[in-house]
């Protein structure tokens, strides 16, 4: 795979670029100065460059000469929105391959860049299996529906993302995968624990053997111990036929709890006593199955709280949390936002039968500024919406309404549990009770608010 690296000090632009030639087949990293360029130079074989002539620190001409310095024959396109000929006629007599003007024409732009790949390539030494045909580069009638290779899991079908935190986050998965510890995930609702716990699986020794993924926020206090460990026949009125658990049927592989807060005590007494004797015993039997499991568990609440509240046991925690994955929110990744819509946008693509390329300019930055209170999910939702709305090639600010029509002022996002309970009351008597709408003015999904309901024992 060919790579480029793109110098753009507007991260916006930038992103679109490297978002838009991932698409087309490159490996592409993307710097706002020219000092990160030229360190991502010593680290990366880059075949081309893609560089802005007014940069916050020096100019693209400074880098064709840095190059030229260097001895490091990369083809350099010069990029500008400053229709200034002799800048353009000093970076052609610097080295440069080639000049666009922003805002770049597409196909134009590919052109350019098959023209500076062929001519090196016909300088080198290159064998012909590596070099990239012009016409393969030009071809823009093709479908834009799938990511780079680079960004997206090629296991889960998963965009881990290229921020700060995004690379620890997956740094820790990989290292803590392979082991046989206990994980915790934390984080706010909607920022894709049950990817990570995926994640988590596929890069195990367990990889082959079942991934049984549970929420409990969703199973009713009577029936969990049927749902986790199983029952038999006849052990309680309804118990018509034999029932496999989860634990039974991830037995050699790994079993996610989510929302494993919303165990009742007598429950968590079960789970940590299955955890401990590597057994369980099925609703009414007497007999005890042997069992080999990988625990992953994830929560959106403060489990340290819920301990010094008797909500949760202090010694079945310590059980799951030999290890501790924490999610940061959406709007704290800023550099994965467009990565993540394009994404969706991609995934919806498929799932609708449409072929929108991207987001126009005021789109992208309302998403770059958006805070996304409900992350990933809320993210993928509206894009998908969009993508159904979008008449034209781009989804713009008219199919992002809902975007604009809830301000930060508007919002009852939680922060604090010492008063959430009566954030949630508020907003409920603000809605007329309507769940839907409680849980969006709270910035939180409606899974979250029924646990909160059932937590606060709130009945309205």
């Amino acid at each position: 795979m060919r790579s480029i690296l793109i110098v753009e000090d507007d991260i916006t632009y930038g992103m679109m670029l490297k978002t838009w030639l991932g698409k087309k087949g490159f490996q592409v990293y993307s710097v706002s100065s020219i000092v990160h360029a030229q360190k991502k130079l010593a680290s990366e074989d880059i075949d081309l460059i893609l560089s802005d002539l007014r940069l916050p620190d020096k100019d693209g001409i400074d880098l064709l000469k840095w190059l030229g310095t260097e001895h490091l024959n990369i083809p350099l396109i010069m990029m500008t929105g400053y229709a200034d000929i002799q800048s353009a006629v000093q970076a052609i007599k610097l080295g440069a391959s080639d000049y666009v003007s922003k805002p770049v024409n597409p196909d134009e732009l590919l052109k350019k860049i098959a023209e500076a790949m062929e001519k090196t390539d016909s300088h080198s030494s290159q064998t012909s299996s590596d070099t990239v045909s012009k016409e393969s580069l030009i071809q823009t009638d093709q479908k834009d529906t799938s990511c780079s290779s680079k960004n997206v899991n090629e296991l889960s079908d998963y965009l881990e993302g290229e921020s700060d935190a995004a690379k620890e986050l997956y740094n820790y998965v990989r290292l803590v995968a392979p082991t046989k510890m206990s994980v915790l995930i934390t984080g706010a609702s909607g920022t894709g624990k049950e990817y990570v716990a995926h994640r988590i699986h596929q890069l195990s020794k367990r990889a082959d053997q079942p991934f049984i993924a549970i929420d409990c926020g969703a199973i009713p206090k009577e029936l969990a111990a049927s749902e986790l460990f199983g029952h038999v026949k006849g052990a309680f009125t309804g118990a018509l036929t034999n029932k496999t658990g989860a634990f039974s049927a991830a037995n050699g592989g790994s079993i996610f709890l989510d929302e494993i807060g919303n165990l009742s005590y007598e429950i968590q007494i079960q789970l940590l006593r299955a955890l401990q004797e590597h057994k369980i015993r099925p609703v009414g039997s007497n007999t005890e199955t042997n069992i080999d499991i990988r625990i992953i568990c994830a929560t959106n609440e403060n489990m340290e709280e819920a301990i010094r509240q008797g909500r949760f046991r202090e010694d079945l925690f310590h059980r799951i949390n030999e290890f501790t994955l924490h999610i940061p929110l959406l709007k704290d990744r800023r550099e994965d936002i467009l990565l993540f819509a394009n994404f969706f946008l991609d995934e919806a693509n498929r799932e609708l039968g449409k072929q929108l390329i991207g987001f126009d300019v005021p789109a992208s930055k309302l998403l770059l500024a958006y805070p996304w209170p409900g992350n990933l999910r809320q993210m993928r939702n509206t894009i998908r919406r969009a993508t159904l709305l979008a008449q034209d090639k781009y989804i713009t600010l008219d199919e992002l309404t809902e975007l604009q029509e809830r301000p930060d002022s508007s919002s009852m996002a939680l922060h604090n549990e010492e008063t959430e309970k009566q954030q949630i009351i508020e907003a409920l008597q603000q809605t007329g009770n309507n769940k839907s709408r409680a849980a969006q003015l709270l910035g939180i999904d409606r899974k979250t608010l029924y646990n909160k309901l059932k937590l606060y024992q709130i009945d309205l």
